[in-house]
């Protein structure tokens, strides 16, 4: 292993710290507005870990196949066409990492100021920012063990949230998580399907290794493990926190409100213990918004590389790292933070993201069939079940959010405007050079 290379524990740690974030922690406010059942809020958070599981095991095939940094930037023009790429580092770099880090820094001030409310919630996300930027700028040892750090103290944060909270509640809320007559007309709804994207906001970052695949330790080899080891254990700790949620804190009580888990505590260690559980619960979000500053400004390295216009977003540091390119993802998060919504910045970007995923699974089946001989040292497990049920739930979803949240889609289909607008001028001032891989 190269000493500017990740090993794979990091790489894994960079995926759980990504999926693991503002989703979990928020999105079951919004869910309970529509849906009142203990067991379809459940099975949300299975549907959305198969979906998850599924596309982790199209992109171990992919990036296998296909071994470059970018992730989806990568796929896209090497399946597709330049242009098709580029849109999607576009969207990459402008809203699939960006966004999110300023949806977590949010709720990471929300959850802070709740703790000590003399804080502002903005200059906390802010400044939580500008923090991590720091630490992800210079020296990749420090860098790796600040994510490695965080990602271990989620994890063990997260288990040991649940079990006090079972051991601790006085009374459980009376709710049954077994299927009851209407359910599965409820998970066939619009509702369902429109608080599905919340669950899969939440799974996102299931592809966040696909971003610096040349930077992990022999990552043909590794990166199917790592991709389904990661999103497995995600899925288990996400259903443990919602049904931890939903059985210590009564439904209406969390119903449209962000900070579910603060309000979760409240019910069972008081006001008082839920403020240091709202703190502890705070420093969680910081691994989030870490990993996503990892593993975000390599689409944008990547692009400076191809395209001459961009440039100076590949240069990197004496270690190896992008240093210009994770200061502009850590500028565009903070204009969000100054500018948006929280509910308007996840709706979007979740739309956004899912369009840009379902072009990279359907890429499978585009270069089995051109490139059948290209070696492959991973193969999807089970083919082509895992691309196909990612793409049926990704289209049935997609389609109620278009008819139901039409603002949000014309928002993601701006994005991709501008993005094809971008391209052209990238390809007008290009500057062709031996090792970019759109001058062909």
């Amino acid at each position: 292993m190269s000493a500017s290379s990740y090993k794979p524990s990091l790489a894994s740690a960079v995926i759980i710290a990504n999926m693991i974030g503002t989703g979990v922690f928020t999105s079951l406010g919004y869910q309970l507005l529509d849906i009142k059942s203990g067991f379809v809020l459940i099975m949300l958070w299975v549907v959305g870990g198969i979906t998850a599981l599924c596309g982790a095991l199209t992109y171990a095939e992919l990036g296998a196949a296909l071994p470059r940094s970018g992730g989806e930037y990568n796929f896209l023009t090497r399946i597709y066409h330049p242009v098709v790429g580029f849109i999607s580092g576009w969207i990459s770099a402008t809203i699939g990492f960006a966004a999110p880090v300023a949806l977590a820094a949010i709720t990471f001030g929300s959850y802070l100021s709740a703790a000590i409310p003399a804080l502002s919630e903005t200059w906390l996300a802010i400044g939580l920012i500008i923090v991590v930027t720091a630490a992800h700028i210079g020296r990749r040892k420090r860098s790796s063990n600040f994510q490695s750090v965080f990602t271990v103290a989620k994890i063990g944060l997260i288990i040991g949230f649940c079990l006090l909270c079972g051991f601790m509640v006085d009374e459980t809320q009376a709710i049954s998580f077994l299927p009851v007559a209407g359910d599965g007309t409820l998970m066939l709804s619009s509702a369902f399907a429109v608080s599905l994207i919340y669950v899969n906001y939440a799974y996102t970052g299931w592809n966040s290794v696909t971003y610096l695949i040349n930077e992990v330790d022999d990552a043909q080899r590794n990166l199917p493990k790592i991709l389904i080891t990661s999103t497995l254990t995600v899925m288990v700790l996400y259903v443990a926190l919602n049904f931890t949620f939903l059985l210590v804190a009564p439904m209406e009580a969390m119903e449209g409100e962000v900070e579910v888990g603060y309000i979760a505590a409240q019910h069972v260690f008081g006001e008082t213990g839920a403020s240091a559980i709202s703190f502890v619960l705070s420093l969680l979000l910081i691994s989030t918004v870490s990993a996503m500053t990892i593993a975000g400004p390599r689409v944008l390295q990547v692009i400076g590389e191809d395209y001459s216009v961009f440039g100076r977003l590949a240069r990197k540091n004496e270690d190896g790292i992008p240093a210009l390119a994770i200061l502009v993802q850590s500028s565009i998060a903070i204009v969000f933070v100054l500018t948006s919504s929280f509910q308007s910045i996840l709706l979007f970007s979740g739309f956004i993201l899912c369009l840009n995923t379902v072009f990279a699974v359907g890429g499978i089946f585009v270069l089995r069939w051109r490139q059948p001989d290209l070696p492959r040292p991973y193969r999807t497990w089970l083919y082509p079940l895992p691309p196909l049920i990612y793409l049926g739930l990704m289209f049935w979803t997609l389609f109620f959010i278009t008819k139901s949240q039409p603002k949000e889609a014309l928002i993601a289909t701006a994005i991709i405007v501008a993005g094809v607008a971008a391209y052209g001028l990238a390809k007008k001032f290009h500057v062709p050079t031996a090792d970019s891989s759109t001058d062909a």
